[in-house]
């Protein structure tokens, strides 16, 4: 199989679950969404249809989709409980929604990011839920930085990376009380359904862990000044408001948030420079934000160290 073939295949497969949906499909939208080594993601009318990472776990998805099937009011609902097989990726399909529109940040969905946060956060964790996988991510991409070769954004990459304790960087549990979080959170994951209401998308990542992770981009963007102190208000607001058990209802959110930005930040700055370097191109503004993040943690952290020592 090659990707001249897959996708192809794929999209068919989108055609026929839409017509089976809707037998008088109009056929107009579609299209790829978005192809990336971690998933494939085509559109056929009024469904999409995933292809997941190929390593990923069946039985894990599985009970990814029912957590999402049992949380409408958070979550888009999948179109099935199970993935299907194509040739040996695991797709699966899901009503279309509206995504936030990247080219009009000020109209992004701050409160609606906040409240559905916040209700998943809430929601009674079952007994099989998987566990979340956000700081197996983040590992994952500071380990494709020792692939990309000498590099100056590297070395400071790598040590805000060490600053983390074990549960932020995969090397040990994290930490209680868990709740059900998302795993993967930013703007990429809503979707406005028929009717206008926000859902959250993507459960690859979803399951039990500390909720403070799913905070941890916003933290991170408004931290490296790249989200505007007022939209991250009103995400803390909304979170606060509905609830949202990471945060106290009063006090200084970065008690909390501290270790999930920096984890988060590193992450995002790993993949920008791996990024970059695969396409064979300087650091943008953005990329030299991240990397600069980091320089600060480290720097930050070791001052912190330095002081505790004398």
């Amino acid at each position: 199989m090659t990707a001249t073939t897959f996708l192809p295949e794929l999209t068919a497969r989108a055609e026929g679950v839409a017509h089976t949906r809707t037998p008088t499909c109009s056929c107009g939208a579609g299209g790829i969404l978005a192809d990336r080594p971690d998933g494939t993601v085509v559109r056929h009318a009024d469904t999409v249809a995933k292809a997941h990472a190929p390593d990923a776990d069946a039985a894990g998805l599985i009970r990814r989709l029912a957590l999402a099937s049992h949380l409408p009011d958070v979550f888009l609902p999948p179109l099935g409980p199970a993935p299907a097989d194509l040739h040996g990726r695991l797709v699966t399909f899901w009503p279309y929604g509206i995504p936030v529109d990247p080219d009009d940040p000020d109209a992004a969905p701050w409160e609606a990011v906040g409240t559905l946060l916040a209700l998943l956060h809430r929601a009674p964790v079952p007994e099989s839920a998987p566990v979340m996988r956000g700081p197996r991510k983040a590992a994952r991409a500071v380990a494709g930085l020792h692939a990309i070769g000498p590099h100056p954004a590297v070395a400071p990459v790598l040590a805000a990376w060490a600053t983390l304790p074990g549960w932020a960087r995969a090397e040990a549990p994290m930490p209680r009380p868990a709740a059900l979080c998302h795993g993967d959170l930013h703007l990429g994951q809503l979707v406005r359904v028929p009717g206008g209401a926000w859902r959250l998308i993507d459960v690859d990542d979803l399951g039990v862990g500390t909720p403070a992770w799913d905070l941890g981009r916003p933290a991170a963007w408004f931290a490296c000044g790249l989200l505007e102190p007022q939209e991250w208000g009103r995400f803390l607001d909304a979170y606060r408001a509905a609830g949202g058990p990471a945060l106290d209802a009063a006090g200084d959110p970065w008690a909390v948030l501290d270790v999930p930005a920096r984890a988060l930040t590193v992450q995002t700055a790993a993949r920008t420079v791996t990024k970059a370097v695969a396409d064979g191109r300087p650091l943008d503004e953005v990329d030299h934000a991240l990397v600069d993040a980091c320089r600060r943690i480290a720097a930050v952290l070791a001052e912190s160290a330095h002081e505790s020592s004398t």
